[in-house]
């Protein structure tokens, strides 16, 4: 889990950098910056995701990034065929939301397996 937590938090910093020319850039840069944040701590240091205050701001934010998909869902017909979200901002938006929720809930699943085994 830490070497697939590893790589998750590659692509999501890799998806960060590639906001360098949208307009609000710095929004999904951290979007996507926030996860592979986490995705990096529990890669290389998951015993420091134990205790009240990580869980609280972990939970926090995957609560944010849940209610980002609720807010940016593509309204679009059939959003998620490549000749719409092609042409279709939101819907790439919403998607790139249904990345980052996807991306905390494994972290969740993975930080969960983790502290019972410990």
């Amino acid at each position: 889990m830490r070497y697939i937590s590893g790589a998750l938090a590659l692509f999501l910093l890799l998806f960060a950098v590639a906001q360098y020319n949208d307009p609000d850039g710095l929004f999904w840069a951290v979007a996507y910056g926030v996860p592979a944040l986490w995705a990096i701590g529990f890669a290389f240091a998951p015993s420091a995701l134990r205790g009240t205050v990580p869980a609280a701001l972990f939970t926090a934010c995957a609560i944010i990034a849940f209610v980002g998909v609720y807010y940016f869902w593509p309204q679009a017909n059939e959003w998620w065929r490549q000749d719409v979200w092609w042409n279709d901002e939101a819907a790439r938006e919403g998607m790139g939301l249904m990345i980052v929720a996807a991306s905390f809930l494994f972290l969740a699943v993975a930080i969960f397996r983790t502290r019972r085994h410990a």
